[in-house]
């Protein structure tokens, strides 16, 4: 390894301040009615395409 190479090496393990981001708080109750969204709009999927979606994972001669 070449001298050039161990001071490139060095140079990246310093550690590197990151800004602190503060995220908007959601209420639970907010997560809870986007996550029964989207699985609604699975279900609603697998009603309509259901044979499709399993056909999609049906390995087929040797796959």
């Amino acid at each position: 390894m070449s001298t050039q190479d161990s001071q490139r090496r060095s140079g990246t393990s310093a550690p590197q301040e990151h800004d602190d981001v503060a995220l908007p708080e959601r209420a639970p109750s907010d997560i809870d009615a986007d996550v029964d969204a989207i699985l609604d709009e699975i279900d609603e999927v697998l009603e309509e395409n259901a044979e499709e979606f399993v056909k999609s994972f049906v390995q087929k001669g040797g796959q």
